[in-house]
């Protein structure tokens, strides 16, 4: 009995959860508009200062100075910035909402090698971590399931829609693989060592997975009579509409990773973590391989690291002549709205603060494969950017007035801004 009154609570609250979290997207944009005034960071390095964007029909028409003419509706961002909306690549925003709710967490299936599993139909537009997302300016996410070997494929959505139909920017664009680690902690549950030690399966794990790969290609260049989902979704890493994403920190296993997928005919490969990248950057760089680096609020993995070295780490990447973003994907999603302030860490350790933005903007985009709409402001490029009273790679003064998403005008207000708001009015009256 007690069990079943856990049960129908944990529901209520699933249920509860679900209600209250509806959103109202913005309407499709219906009038030329504006902005002038505006400190403009146009994602490519360039600062445009005194700045004149005009937008129509979700799309930049004109990005100019003070001398160009404004036309339709006008917003005076005078004093203010502006920046293309932030992307936040390799995350499960969407597929989970409360993790102890089992009801409410898609992003992981049963299974090791389920290539044919798509986040994208599990995703949950209405979700109150994602809304939280837009006040700091995150408005694009790549969502990408979890768990197993081969995770399945992930999309590219915006932060602002009804359903997963109309969040979708880019279907199924890659394949996230976790790589087996060459060293694991001991199983203390099983009467080992809880030290590191080498794992004695990582040999057996990698043929698997080359055997799978192998299978997979040869099942693409066949006349094959029966239906394999699996197989069938794996076809687009061979014939390059897709990337493989692979989740791996260590050096020896970042090489066999990229090594494994070039020679099984695999064209477009990115590291996600990569921990020890900066050890093998020639490497990387022969191989075309892109890195969305671990995030900067994070410790050191080794002892004997420098206690600064995650900060460091993406600039490393970057003088090493690599194409870096910043992820999250470690980390609780709703630490994601921090994307900014990881970029803005980057300053700190002498990355130019325009480089530092483009971790987070153009350079994910590219990274992406969304580069010819998104991450930057420009002619031609959607209107999907947004105002703050200050620099937004700075928690203090990351202050939005107004956002906008293929230029419809977003709501800013979340579960997070409605407290803030009540418990501000309730201390000041004390």
């Amino acid at each position: 009995m007690k069990t079943l009154q856990k049960l129908g609570m944990l529901m209520a609250l699933s249920i509860g959860l679900n209600a209250s979290a509806q959103q109202t997207p913005a309407p499709a944009q219906t009038e030329t508009i504006t902005i002038t005034g505006a400190t403009a960071h146009l994602g490519n390095g360039t600062v445009l200062e005194n700045s004149v964007i005009t937008f129509e029909d979700g799309k930049i028409t004109m990005v100019g100075g003070p001398s160009s003419p404004p036309k339709g509706t006008i917003i005076n961002a005078q004093g203010k910035h502006l920046y293309p909306g932030f992307i936040a690549p390799a995350k499960s925003l969407g597929l989970v909402e409360v993790d102890a709710v089992r009801a409410t967490n898609d992003q992981d299936e049963l299974g090791d090698y389920i290539p044919n599993i798509r986040s994208i139909i599990a995703y949950n537009a209405e979700s109150k971590v994602v809304e939280s997302m837009r006040p700091n300016g995150v408005l694009l996410g790549q969502i990408a399931p979890q768990g197993g070997m081969i995770s399945g494929t992930s999309s590219i959505v915006q932060f602002d829609a009804w359903n997963w139909e109309d969040a979708a920017i880019k279907v199924d664009d890659g394949v996230h693989l976790n790589w087996p680690s060459s060293f694991r902690r001991g199983r203390w549950w099983m009467g080992e060592d809880r030290g590191w030690s080498p794992n004695k399966e990582y040999l057996e794990d990698i043929n698997t997975l080359k055997g799978f790969i192998a299978n997979a290609k040869a099942y693409g260049n066949s006349d094959a009579s029966y239906e394999n989902e699996g197989f069938k979704n794996m076809q687009g890493l061979f014939n390059g509409t897709q990337k493989l994403y692979v989740y791996a920190n260590g050096e020896k296993e970042m090489i066999d990773a990229v090594s494994t997928a070039k020679e099984s005919g695999i064209q477009h490969v990115v590291i996600v973590g990569g921990y020890q990248a900066h050890k093998i950057i020639p490497f990387l760089k022969q191989n075309d391989v892109a890195v969305l680096v671990r995030h900067t609020h994070s410790l050191p993995f080794m002892e004997d690291d420098d206690y600064d070295f995650p900060y460091k780490l993406p600039k490393l990447l970057v003088d090493g002549g690599l194409l870096v973003a910043i992820q999250n994907s470690d980390a609780a999603n709703f630490q994601t709205r921090n994307l900014p302030f990881y970029a803005g860490q980057l300053v700190g350790q002498g990355m130019d603060k325009e480089i530092a933005l483009q971790l987070i903007t153009s350079n994910t985009a590219k990274i992406l494969g969304i580069d010819d709409t998104y991450g930057m402001l420009a002619p031609g490029k959607s209107a999907t950017f947004f105002i703050s009273e200050g620099d937004a790679l700075d928690m203090r003064t990351n202050k939005l007035t107004h956002a906008f998403i293929d230029g419809r005008q977003i709501s800013l207000e979340t579960h997070q801004t409605e407290l803030w708001k009540r418990y501000s009015e309730k201390y000041s009256r004390q």
